[in-house]
């Protein structure tokens, strides 16, 4: 098992959810509604999944579903970039659409570059280019 086909985000507000990833950061997809009961994301590699949090939390267990929290849950997204500048433009995008940011542009440690925000459902991504990042012709990054 060395494939990841779905990431599937649990969202409070799908309208919310909907706007600040279809409509402020450009995530594409076939879907037109608003409030659709799942929405499907395209992007290169592994879809982007958003689906309501009570409903994603019932077809874990629909007995004892897990407990639903507030808080870092250990996990973040990624978003690698091409250029510093691409890192600067994706955090001005996210700030303009509604993203808290939680740690502005700067370089780090390992020698590259990188962010950090939060989505409406306080998700993190990872905004961050390095100078050894390499993309192959699907636009996935090559270590």
């Amino acid at each position: 098992m060395n494939r990841m086909n779905i990431i599937c985000l649990g969202v409070r507000d799908m309208e919310k959810s909907i706007k600040f990833y279809r409509d402020g950061l450009g995530f594409k997809t076939d879907e037109k509604s608003n409030n659709p009961e799942v929405i499907f994301f395209n992007s290169s590699g592994t879809k982007l999944e958003l689906y309501p949090l009570d409903l994603l939390a019932k077809d874990i267990n629909e007995n004892t579903p897990p407990e639903i929290t507030n808080g870092f849950g250990g996990i973040t997204l990624a978003y690698n970039a091409k250029s510093k500048a691409e890192v600067c433009q994706i955090i001005e995008q996210a700030r303009k659409s509604g993203a808290k940011i939680e740690k502005e542009p700067q370089d780090v440690f390992w020698g590259g570059y990188h962010a950090y925000f939060s989505d409406p459902d306080g998700y993190y991504w990872e905004v961050a280019w390095g100078p050894n990042f390499t993309f192959d012709e699907n636009d996935m990054l090559e270590f």
